[in-house]
């Protein structure tokens, strides 16, 4: 009786185990990633210049933290990033909804946008720090236009993908165009425009690291640049992990938004 009642459950007990596996995956995959990193290093594999051992980069880590140097660095690219995504992202929002509800506009703009965006960030970055100069302005439009294309597309596609048959139900119940937008394209329209932010929150780093290689100064690309002229590779990683957690907590931001405001969604899959 005991064995069958043992059989009934191991499903469930699988199930249980497979969720926590799936939660735990990323920290095994870290851990993992350690581990080969401290056996290259021990076994000497790879030059110690090239790939430091984690010991190197941790010291770094907490010279830099001690010093001063990563916490300002690190919040000098956070405030860009943060200045950059708010007005490339608001900037796509609103054009983005004026291209989907006027399509005469997406044949005007959309050859230059298609071909400013295709251009490689870096290209055009000198002529921005020419245009805003070498302070943090050029770095807030750096990012602001490489984050600025993933919100208007994705603007588009979600305010495009609003279905006619609520369209026309709202006109029949004589909506104007706030209740529209409000009751109707918006709450459609929002799981497509946050995964465009979380893609932007993503490239938000890249263009200001990129405005800091290009114009020196301050900002963790600035460390980076400093760090590899010396050849201090364990600090380069630290730099590079900063902004690597950085950009993961945006993401986490914007995942729990997503989250908070989605509810709705998750229960029409119940």
């Amino acid at each position: 009786m005991g064995k069958t009642a043992i059989r009934d459950h191991e499903p469930e007990l699988w199930a249980h185990i497979g969720a926590w596996l799936r939660r735990l995956s990323p920290i095994l995959a870290v851990g993992c990633l350690l581990l080969l990193w401290q056996f290259i290093s021990e076994r000497e594999l790879i030059s110690h210049i090239l790939v430091p051992p984690p010991s190197a980069v941790y010291l770094a880590f907490v010279e830099a933290l001690g010093d001063g140097r990563l916490p300002k660095h690190a919040l000098v690219t956070l405030e860009e990033m943060l200045y950059g995504l708010l007005m490339g992202v608001g900037i796509g929002l609103a054009v983005g909804y004026a291209i989907a509800k006027l399509p005469l506009l997406e044949y005007i703009l959309a050859p230059i946008i298609v071909g400013f965006q295709s251009t490689p960030i870096v290209a055009y970055a000198p002529l921005l720090v020419i245009w805003f100069g070498s302070g943090p302005t050029s770095k807030v439009v750096t990012t602001a236009v490489i984050v600025f294309f993933p919100s208007l597309v994705n603007t588009i596609v979600g305010i495009r993908g609003v279905s006619p048959n609520l369209r026309d139900m709202m006109r029949s119940l004589k909506a104007g165009r706030w209740q529209m937008f409000r009751h109707l394209e918006a709450p459609s329209a929002l799981p497509v425009i946050l995964a465009g932010l979380k893609t932007s929150t993503t490239l938000a780093v890249i263009g200001a690291v990129v405005g800091e290689f290009v114009s020196q100064g301050s900002g963790l690309g600035y460390l980076v640049t400093s760090a590899r002229n010396l050849y201090d590779t364990p600090l380069v990683i630290v730099a590079v992990l900063t902004m690597t957690s950085i950009s993961l907590s945006l993401y986490g931001l914007v995942s729990l938004v997503e989250w908070r405001f989605l509810v709705w969604q998750r229960r029409s899959n119940l």
